[in-house]
């Protein structure tokens, strides 16, 4: 697999699949590896999907300084990646809490930046949260599915302060569209993924700077695409309409029938919706 150099000397690595322009790619977890990205329902077709195991995860090596899993100690890492790769501008994917990893890097680098899309990502790095309301919300969505009940039970437990792994796996199918093989695998490859050091340092204290950031991102002039399900819990379709309004070219489009992980859910609906902008930015 290739590697290149962070600045602090951490060896990281990162995979290549597909044919056209590259896209990079920042998976989410947080710290997860990239790995469950796959080829994101067949963007490979269209785009060379450079998919980054962040450090500590997957093929990337553990750093020294453990400290350097804070979100905004990575912006470096992917600022290293594009000069690795010899581009002035990049695209930009990101999922999940990848997205305050990218709010924070295109802060930071608006003017490397040819085009962002952002799957129902988290927006810390620009101070906004996802309130327990707005969970409630979206589990209430769930009712009727078979899983319901033992997940509700599991949460009510949980809420309770009684937790345990066994617990937290009944919550997993709120995550997915359907509750079935593709989305245990997935599901089960995540959690085996995860760097769950990484994953607590990740937020820590001084990771996100939302003025400073919100101020880069308003220098920004590429597209982005804002992607949120209807089904999702974190963030709902509502918190991620909010932030159209911190970029100046910014569409927002809400998946029908989707949970938080669009292109397993609604293969057809993402690759409608993400194939056409990247094709036009």
């Amino acid at each position: 697999m290739p590697t290149f150099l962070a600045p602090d000397g951490t060896k990281l690595t990162y995979h290549v699949e597909g044919t056209g322009a590259p896209l990079i790619c920042l998976p989410g977890g947080p710290m997860v590896a990239s790995g469950y990205l796959g080829d994101l329902a067949g963007l490979t077709a269209h785009r060379t999907l450079i998919r980054l195991d962040l450090r500590g995860t997957g093929e990337s090596a553990i750093p020294a300084d453990l400290a350097t899993y804070r979100c905004d100690r990575q912006v470096a890492d992917v600022e290293a990646l594009r000069v690795h790769l010899g581009l002035d501008r990049i695209d930009v994917l990101a999922h999940s809490a990848g997205g305050d990893l990218t709010l924070s890097y295109a802060g930071a680098y608006p003017e490397r930046i040819s085009s962002l899309v952002l799957l129902n990502a988290r927006a810390r790095a620009v101070g906004i949260e996802f309130p327990q309301s707005d969970r409630d919300e979206a589990i209430a969505l769930r009712v009727d599915e078979p899983w319901y009940p033992a997940a509700i039970a599991a949460l009510a437990k949980i809420r309770a302060g009684e937790a345990s792994p066994e617990l937290w796996d009944k919550l997993q199918p709120f995550t997915y569209r359907r509750w079935n093989a593709d989305s245990r695998a997935d599901a089960e490859y995540c959690a085996a993924h995860r760097n769950v050091e990484a994953a607590a340092a990740y937020p820590g204290e001084g990771a996100f700077d939302p003025e400073a950031t919100r101020a880069g991102l308003a220098r920004l002039s590429a597209p982005v695409l804002l992607v949120s399900g209807s089904l999702d819990s974190g963030p709902r379709p509502k918190v991620v309409e909010s932030m159209v309004p911190l970029f100046g070219n910014a569409t927002h489009v809400e998946l029908p029938q989707v949970a938080h992980i669009p292109w397993l859910d609604n293969p057809e609906a993402f690759r409608a919706t993400v194939i056409p902008f990247l094709t036009a930015s």
